[in-house]
């Protein structure tokens, strides 16, 4: 209970919006908090259950304060600020201080610059952005530099210039302080560079691709080439990143918790296309969950930035209704908070989730992480050692053809791709992932029975008990022993967290697989493993596949013709071009319907892996 009377505080607190403050003994600030109720919000943490994390907080508070606001909105900006100020313990905490940087056009000069800026937005000029890094509007001029050589050197350099500089000699340039281009011309690389900022790299590509069969036309092969070129990392950098087909500002905010930690990834969409992302590691109070992780994260985020009409998120926030007209306030526009998508909306919130689950992965997978993971798995499997040497085999290939199997590596450091192997499987019926597993162990510990290759303390494959008697009889037959063999299956609905674990000394007497949890960091070790092979298996096939292939894989598909196949290569600068796009980005060549492009694009990537 608190050691203060708070029904005499209670009593004074008005219902009027503002913002409260929680205080300790010592008059360290525990908690801020904002309500459109002061009385209401504030009496909720004596007259009703509680979690555990706001007893042990209640039970220290020796005080509160309140400021009223006006408004909602000013509530929302007085919290943020306070929260910045005195960094409360059971405040979610975001660290994030700078200013995010822009793109900066000089469209007042005879020759605009394009630059990187940070700071106030004011002045003669464009700004296009805001980019989630630094990193990433150095990325942007760079690729631009390359596509359209308007010039990026500073003002003092470009005036004082007699000769061109290496930037012309590269072709990253086109001379305009030595007068070595028109105008004009210059003009026409502005206007490619303003509308690729904008979003509208489909009318780019479009003249690109035209200019591109005049030359053709023309004979000026090398300038074709050029233009293709062009028209490929356009293409590249699009890779269909819209949210809609009209464009527009939206940012993609997920948020995602494991082990403890929360990683809250944000996507900046601007003019209909994706300027990056950037991933937020928050101090967030125990017991706090993704509800209340979201309303924190996004009354700090955007106390000093730009908001945008829509913010889509993987979660209705606490105080939806609240924080929506408090943004909308301060934006001083209708602000959207959308958590319910469906259509082409939804894949981005799910890569949003993907990237948060990555990133929270990754700072999850250090030094003494993994340790930690192999420390659970040796408990998990019951050895007597940590496995400092885990090798796990896959098998890849498209409807039996071109068979790879692969062999990853993992020391007590994490992976050794010194060591990881492929084998181009012959002679088998196709199809028989079997037996390309006995040709790839046979191949693999034979070296291992010579010398040449160390034993492994485990050996994990993926597949059940089928694959694991095969991966047995291989090891009986050459007569290695002293390796723990473990089958990975999927669990019965093949999701994440539901594997099973087939021990090989379990298999004669029938015992049940081990089902570790979602939340065991044995089996997240296990999975990465085991997703890591996935991955190098999957990508020698396809390179295996792609040597193979004698004629365009365009040609084998029903329904695109020379005039559709003409059509695609010319709007994705050549094959490589259109096997890196997307199902949308196909579509929207003139004559290719939704289902034919993902036929086309299926057909570009197929591939079965066991």
């Amino acid at each position: 209970m608190p050691s203060f009377d708070h029904r005499a505080v209670l009593a004074q607190i008005p219902t009027d919006p503002g913002v409260y403050r929680m205080l300790d003994e010592g008059g360290r600030v525990l908690y801020v908090g904002k309500a459109k109720n002061l009385k209401r919000r504030v009496s909720s943490y004596f007259g009703r259950a509680l979690n555990r994390r706001l007893q042990v907080m209640v039970a220290q508070v020796a005080d509160i304060q309140v400021t009223l606001t006006r408004t909602e909105g000013e509530a929302l900006l007085l919290e943020s600020d306070l929260i910045k100020t005195h960094r409360p313990r059971y405040n979610v905490l975001l660290r994030d201080d700078k200013s995010y940087p822009y793109i900066y056009l000089s469209t007042q000069d005879a020759f605009p610059r394009l630059s990187f800026y940070r700071g106030p937005r004011k002045g003669p000029g464009r700004f296009f952005g805001p980019y989630p890094s630094a990193w990433a509007v150095r990325e942007t001029l760079q690729l631009l530099q390359k596509l359209f050589p308007v010039r990026q050197c500073r003002d003092s350099f470009y005036r004082s210039r007699t000769r061109p500089c290496l930037q012309y000699q590269i072709k990253r340039c086109t001379g305009p302080c030595v007068g070595l281009v028109r105008p004009e011309d210059y003009a026409v690389d502005v206007e490619d560079s303003v509308k690729f900022l904008e979003g509208r790299t489909d009318e780019v590509i479009a003249e690109l691709g035209q200019r591109m069969e005049q030359a053709a036309a023309a004979l000026e092969f090398e300038q074709a080439a050029v233009l293709r070129d062009q028209i490929a990392t356009l293409q590249r950098i699009q890779q269909r990143q819209y949210v809609t087909a009209e464009g527009g500002d939206v940012d993609i905010i997920a948020a995602v918790e494991e082990a403890g930690s929360v990683c809250v990834q944000v996507f900046f969409i601007r003019a209909g296309r994706n300027l990056g992302n950037k991933a937020f590691f928050p101090q967030v109070p125990a017991e706090a969950d993704q509800a209340a992780v979201l309303a924190a994260f996004l009354a700090q985020f955007y106390i000093d930035k730009e908001i945008p009409p829509e913010v889509l998120l993987n979660a209705e926030p606490d105080q939806a209704e609240f924080l929506t007209a408090a943004l909308s306030e301060r934006a001083g526009r209708r602000v959207a908070l959308k958590h319910r998508l469906r259509g082409e909306r939804a894949p981005w919130v799910e890569m949003a989730v993907k990237n948060a689950d990555l990133a929270l992965k990754s700072r999850l997978g250090s030094r003494a992480g993994y340790a930690q993971r192999l420390e659970a798995l040796r408990d998990l499997l019951q050895l007597e050692d940590l496995p400092r040497r885990i090798e796990c085999f896959d098998i890849s290939h498209t409807r039996g053809e071109l068979t790879v199997a692969s062999c990853v590596v993992f020391d007590d450091e994490g992976p050794r791709k010194s060591d990881y192997r492929r084998f181009n499987i012959e002679g088998i019926t196709p199809g028989d992932d079997y037996a390309a597993m006995e040709q790839a162990l046979l191949r693999r510990y034979r070296r291992v029975q010579s010398g040449e290759v160390p034993l492994p303390d485990l050996l994990l494959i993926d597949g059940g008990k089928g694959q694991l008697g095969t991966v047995a009889a291989v090891l009986d037959a050459l007569g290695i022993d002293g390796v723990r063999l473990v089958g990975v299956s999927k669990g019965p609905d093949r999701k994440a967290g539901a594997e099973q674990l087939w021990l090989a000394e379990g298999l004669a007497e029938g015992e049940a697989p081990i089902i570790a949890g979602a939340d065991s960091k044995a089996l997240h070790l296990i999975q990465q493993v085991r997703d890591e092979a996935h991955r190098f298996a999957i990508t020698g096939h396809r390179q295996r596949r792609d040597k193979a292939r004698k004629t365009s894989t365009l040609e084998e598909i029903p329904g695109v013709g020379p005039k559709r196949r003409q059509s695609l290569l010319r709007a994705f600068g050549g094959l490589r071009g259109l096997a890196q796009a997307a199902p949308d980005d196909i579509a929207r060549v003139d004559g290719i319907s939704r289902t034919l492009a993902s036929q086309i694009h299926d057909a570009l990537h197929a591939e079965r892996t066991a």
